[in-house]
């Protein structure tokens, strides 16, 4: 039987079941998972928020695969000010480096934001009083190795604090999930949602 959870991932936490160094691991959620289950996709240690586990592996296929092109919505707490000048560069798409060779990124919806409700992280970002920060939503369709971090920074703006927010029509506000470690089994009426 398939079953299917979001979870608020924490910062500092691994996007996997098995140990590596002093990190925590999705095993240290306070929840007893199935053997078969397992992340769709993954979130750096460093990034938080919306997190898809399941048995289902075509649903894992489906969400995975660079072709179908599937929307992920984060938020980004960014050093500097957010203004149209770098909302359009990150629309057109930027250059960054992959694996040392550079790509230009598929055009992205980028908009400027003002502070959202968020669990304190531990440990806070940290404070500079010389340096502003401000909040960008940042809509992409592709999913490369630290690809948020990767545009934020090449349009002026590095990240400080990142996090996930929706999946598709899969959005942590839509179940009330807003602190980290949180796990929600999906409904099933909900189940269409995901693959669309």
């Amino acid at each position: 039987m398939y079953q299917y959870y979001i979870i608020y991932k924490p910062f500092g936490m691994l996007s996997q079941f098995s140990r590596e160094g002093e990190h925590a691991t999705l095993a240290d959620l306070d929840y007893s998972f199935d053997k078969d289950i397992y992340p769709v996709g993954r979130l750096d240690a460093d990034s938080e928020g919306l997190l898809l586990l399941t048995n289902d592996n075509f649903l894992k296929t489906k969400l995975l695969d660079p072709k179908n092109k599937h929307s992920k919505t984060y938020i980004a707490q960014v050093e500097g000010m957010v203004d149209p000048e770098a909302c359009a560069q990150l629309r057109k798409g930027v250059m960054i480096s992959i694996n040392g060779k550079q790509y230009k990124t598929l055009p992205a919806r980028a908009r400027a934001i003002e502070e959202p409700q968020l669990p304190e992280r531990t440990p806070p970002v940290r404070f500079r009083k010389t340096v502003p920060t401000s909040w960008l939503e940042l809509i992409i369709h592709e999913g490369k190795n630290r690809q948020v971090r990767k545009m934020t920074a090449a349009a002026g703006l590095p990240t400080l604090r990142l996090v996930r927010q929706a999946i598709g029509s899969v959005n942590l506000a839509d179940y009330r999930i807003s602190l980290p470690g949180q796990v929600l089994e999906l409904p099933k009426e909900d189940l269409p949602k995901l693959y669309r």
